[in-house]
This record gives C-alpha cells, sequence and structure tokens, in this order.
C-alpha cells in the first residue's frame, strides 16, 4: 500500500484539508499521514468548516510535529511551504506543491485553496492507483 505524508508548517491547515481529502477518496487504499515543522495546537477553525462543506469533518483532527520517522515511513512527501524544515531521505519521492497559506483567512479566500487541494489530491491518487 502506497504511503503519503503531507507536510505544512503548522499543520493546521493546507496539510490536513490535504490528508482528509486523501483518506475521503481513497479509503483504506493508501495510507496517510501530516505533520507540521512547527505545529500549532488546533486545527484552524476556518478550514474545518470548508471542509465540512465537502463532507469531510477534520474537527478530531490535531496537529503533529514532523518527525524523521514518518518521512521515513512514507513513499511520497509533499510539502506544502514547509522548505529546510523537511527531513530528506534517499529513495523517497518528494512533491512541493505551491499553495496559499489559509492561515488568518476567511472561508472565501480558503475555499479556492480547498479546490486546487482536492484537485492535486485526485490526480495523486490516479497516479499512486492508475487502475481505480
Amino acid at each position: 500500500m502506497p504511503s503519503v505524508l503531507f507536510v505544512c508548517v503548522h499543520n493546521a491547515g493546507r496539510s490536513q484539508m490535504a490528508a482528509g481529502y486523501l483518506r475521503h477518496l481513497a479509503g483504506d487504499t493508501i495510507e496517510v499521514r501530516s505533520a507540521g515543522s512547527a505545529p500549532v495546537d488546533s486545527i484552524n477553525p476556518v478550514v474545518v468548516s470548508a471542509m465540512l462543506e465537502e463532507g469531510i469533518d477534520l474537527a478530531s483532527q490535531t496537529p503533529k510535529i514532523l518527525t524523521a520517522d514518518a518521512v521515513e515511513a512514507s513513499d511520497v512527501v509533499i510539502t506544502m511551504g514547509c522548505g529546510d524544515a523537511c527531513p530528506f531521505f534517499p529513495g523517497k519521492r518528494y512533491l512541493d506543491w505551491q499553495l496559499n497559506d489559509p492561515a488568518g483567512q476567511g472561508i472565501e479566500a480558503v475555499r479556492p485553496i480547498r479546490d486546487e487541494i482536492r484537485r492535486r489530491v485526485v490526480a495523486l491518487i490516479t497516479e499512486l492507483q492508475p487502475s481505480v
């Protein structure tokens, strides 16, 4: 089973939305992790609201610290603005998704970020599981 790790700075917005979509759309066919290089105490409430509009409840998720073990256990590591804080392991596939940060944004600004993340997650699923 492929394993994907989504990483952003606070693990409170972009990486949580991406992980939520991947869990929702791929079910148990892809292992999903998310983490932050400097996680905060809770997920951005506007992000939670935006994802609820899609039928995905992130309220029970909590930001997690990025560990070398999480990177090492993943096949694909997708970074979203964490820069040099992300550990590098040879043999891993790294992608960097340039996305606006939803921090401090209202729901109208978060929706397009959410929709772009969904588009990229759908493409990732197609790539990881071409027969599905």
